[in-house]
Order: C-alpha cells, then structure tokens, then sequence
C-alpha cells in the first residue's frame, strides 16, 4: 500500500552497548522537523556532557523524504551513516536516532565504530513502538444544514475521518481521508448538490 508509513509515537532508548571499554548509549524520538532534532541533541548534550561523541541521524517527511546523518568527529561515514542505515532498514520516518560514545581508552578501527553505532541504533529502534499511519489528505466540505444527514451517511460509508466542525445554519467540516481514497471522496461530494468540497 502506497499511503501506509512507519513511525515512531514517543521517544526509546535502547539497551546499553559495550565494546573495548567504550559505552555507547542510544536514543530514538519522534520528530516532523530539524528544531526538534536539535533540541533533542542538545538536551543529549547536557545529560552526557562527558560523553566524547554525540552521532546521529534523521529522517523526516513521508512523501518528500529529507535525512541527514552526522559522525561528529568520528571517521568519516563510521557513525551516521549506519545509523541511517538502519533507520532505512526498519523504514521508518519522522525519527531522530543518537548514539552517545563514552570512550573507554581502546581505539574500534574504523570496522569496530560501524559495528558498534549500527547496533546501537538498532536497539534504539528495537526498544521504540513502531505504528502504522496512512498518508491522509485534507478537506473541507461547506453545506446548509439540511444536507447533514446525508453527508454524515457518506462519511460513515467511506471510513472518512472529522478533524473539526462548525455545525451552524452554514455547516463546515474538515475531513481527512486515506489518500488511496482521496479522488474518490472528493469526486463524491463535487456531484453533491449542495456541497462545497475544497481540498486543503
């Protein structure tokens, strides 16, 4: 199904991760955009702040997808990246995953680091509740109260979710429909006599 993403509802943290002496500590939140993802680091920062390393990657947006993944001072592509990697592997978006690196003394080489953030990140992932949501597009629908019945039937009939309502001589409602669905909902109500659909 092409309208069903994968998300995160609230924030996890994974099982601690030891190699060599090094600790690595691993979060995943929710987010929608990159203050979020920034708050959260710095929030990180502050709790861990004699932690060596704060890595990181993200992914944001459920059609039009943006990520970023950060080593922060790690060798290049030995942190972030498997972290994102493994955003991708369990596909989900809107998720912010850091792994905090307490240096135990020992160097990982380069293959020990990938390792390491790669399975952090998992039990990050492994410990959050992952959900399904559907992609949704929004409506508004304008019609004389007369009409109500009627277009409450059709939304009962059509599984079409209310998000808010004025329900006066004028009645408007908001409406949020799978986007499989959209065309068929909006072509519904444009041949209703009487109602105004607008997309949003």
């Amino acid at each position: 199904m092409d309208d069903i993403y994968k998300t995160i509802t609230k924030s996890a943290e994974g099982e601690l991760f030891k190699d060599k002496g090094s600790k690595f500590y691993s979060y995943v939140f929710p987010i929608t955009n990159e203050d979020q993802a920034k708050n959260h680091i710095e929030t990180l920062k502050k709790q861990h702040h004699n932690a060596r390393h704060w890595c990181y990657a993200y992914q944001i947006g459920i059609e039009d997808i943006q990520y970023r993944a950060n080593d922060d001072g790690e060798p290049n592509n030995s942190a972030g990246m498997p972290i994102y990697g493994q955003i991708q592997s369990f596909e989900v978006t809107n998720v912010l995953v850091v792994v905090v690196r307490y240096f135990g003394g020992t160097k990982l080489g380069v293959g020990g680091l990938i390792n390491a953030y790669k399975t952090s990140a998992q039990l990050a992932l492994e410990a959050a509740k992952i959900v399904e949501k559907t992609i949704n597009k929004n409506f508004t629908l304008k019609f004389e109260y007369k009409n109500m019945s009627k277009v409450m039937r059709l939304l009962k009939e059509n599984d079409v979710e209310i998000i808010n309502q004025k329900l006066e001589l004028n009645c408007l409602l908001e409406i949020s429909v799978r986007k499989n669905n959209s065309s068929n909902v909006f072509e519904l109500f444009s041949e209703f006599y009487g109602v105004k659909i607008t997309e949003l």
